[in-house]
């Protein structure tokens, strides 16, 4: 009976340690930028381009920090606008988005 109660509770420990590295694997692959696609990107990005009144979409994602999505677009300038969205696709910010890129500044 013993030996049962032994394997029982070595096959339930490793159940739990699979388990938990599962749910790390998931948690993890959240941290990734889930791009925007069909109606959803059209959308956003109509709306981010009507915002900025120009350029084109470089990326999009699902957003964080409170906005529901985000889309990046190029001016023609060559600098980048982060455009936020809330889940009803009004613009609720932008910020200009320095990613090293070369981009002219208001200090001149």
């Amino acid at each position: 009976m013993q030996r049962r109660l032994k394997i029982a509770t070595i096959a339930a420990g490793v159940v739990a340690v699979v388990a938990l590295t599962a749910g790390i694997g998931v948690a993890a692959s959240n941290d990734d930028d889930q791009p925007l696609t069909g109606s959803t990107y059209d959308r956003a990005a109509a709306v981010a381009l009507e915002h900025t009144g120009a350029g084109e979409v470089t990326e999009t994602e699902i957003g964080d920090d409170g906005a529901a999505y985000e889309v990046e677009v190029r001016l023609d300038d060559g600098s980048q606008v982060e455009v936020q969205l809330d889940d009803n696709f009004a613009v609720i910010g932008s910020e200009n988005d320095d990613d090293g890129s070369e981009s002219p500044t208001d200090d001149d």
